[in-house]
């Protein structure tokens, strides 16, 4: 049997297909997940969200919670630099620019539950 999961290391998200082995007695195959580290404090912005949509997606690697905004609409951001920041499994996982560009939406407030592949905001590059 193949499992499939996605998984955000520092930011990167990765797919990755697992095979189970079939045996005769039960057992339990815990699968280890990677979290990213928590992101760095910044003051949080005020958000909401906007109509205008970038062309450069921003989206969840996971399911979970949306714990903190750390940019705002027309904030120009750095690859690598956090759009928001999720709470996956008790653990707070940054959501980071994948380019250079400037903000233009975020999708979610504070406290959202989001799934895995939901739009969480926009850049234009």
């Amino acid at each position: 049997m193949m499992k499939s999961y996605t998984i955000t290391v520092n930011g990167n998200v990765y797919d990755v297909t697992v095979e189970e082995n079939g045996s005769a007695a039960p057992s339990s195959n815990a699968v280890p997940r990677a979290a990213a580290p928590a992101a760095a404090p910044k003051p949080a912005a005020a958000s909401g969200n906007n109509a205008s949509a970038g062309n450069v997606k921003i989206e969840a690697g996971a399911a979970g919670k949306v714990f903190k905004i750390e940019s705002s609409v027309g904030a120009s951001v750095k690859k690598g630099d956090a759009i928001l920041v999720l709470e996956i499994m008790k653990m707070e996982t940054p959501v980071v620019a994948t380019c250079d560009g400037t903000v233009a939406s975020i999708n979610v407030n504070v406290g959202d539950m989001v799934e895995a592949g939901a739009l969480l905001a926009t850049l234009n590059n």
